[in-house]
């Protein structure tokens, strides 16, 4: 029979607090330390412990493993996508986490992108019924880099048009709503055919009115770098 796991959670940020929302629907027995609280403390918590998730930031995961936690024989995790650990073993939620917590079926659909050289993932996070695909850690760095870009840096995207809506045209956000939905929709249906607009187009004229417009605008430069990796990829099919 296979032992039932207990688990810490260490940290208070965004995921930690989705996760100990979520363990708590699923009625997994965990306890939580962060770091308001003392060494005592977290020795307390370590009682009896078999799996502990590390859910704070990349930089600070090696160090506490080191000051903290050399002695536990409990396996150890990180939700790091781009850490390469040799005392932690990696496991990432490919989702994003915002302040506010989720539908329960929403994180029974986030799905885990774990170490090639990690435990079976019933024996490295068990009672969490998530999917899961493997990754060589020499790809972990390309990984979480076009994670970053297309999560992160499209983030940005959204934000700029919808403040610019509301400061500069003084019509309002919601507006684009649709829009971003549609556009979401597109790309998760017909991936290979979403991109529309004046690239696409060959529209050099459109493209060169966009840009006037974008003067003095930090965003003039990511509209160019754009043009230029289209034409590049263009390039690179022809």
């Amino acid at each position: 029979m296979r032992q039932v796991p207990r688990y810490l959670l260490i940290g208070n940020g965004r995921v930690a607090k989705h996760f100990q929302h979520y363990f708590t629907h699923l009625g997994l027995s965990f306890v939580t330390w962060q770091r308001n609280q003392t060494d005592i403390q977290l020795q307390q918590q370590l009682q009896d412990i078999s799996h502990i998730l590390l859910l704070i930031s990349d930089q600070q995961i090696e160090a506490f493993i080191q000051q903290h936690l050399t002695n536990t024989s409990a396996l150890l995790v990180h939700f790091s996508g781009s850490l390469i650990s040799e005392t932690a073993h990696g496991a990432h939620p490919l989702m994003t986490f915002n302040h506010s917590l989720y539908d329960f079926d929403q994180y029974q659909r986030i799905p885990f992108v774990v170490d090639q050289d990690a435990p079976a993932f019933e024996d490295l996070l068990p009672g969490l019924p998530n999917t899961q695909v493997r990754l060589d850690k020499s790809l972990k760095a390309k990984y979480h880099a076009l994670c970053v870009l297309s999560g992160n840096f499209s983030c940005m995207l959204w934000q700029k048009l919808f403040s610019s809506f509301e400061q500069e045209l003084k019509i309002p956000a919601t507006i684009a709503e649709h829009y971003l939905r549609q556009q979401t929709q597109n790309l998760m249906t017909h991936p290979q055919t979403a991109l529309t607009g004046p690239l696409v187009r060959g529209d050099v004229l459109t493209i060169e009115k966009n840009l006037k417009a974008l003067e003095g605008d930090p965003f003039k430069e990511i509209y160019e770098s754009f043009v230029r990796c289209y034409n590049q990829l263009r390039g690179a099919a022809l």
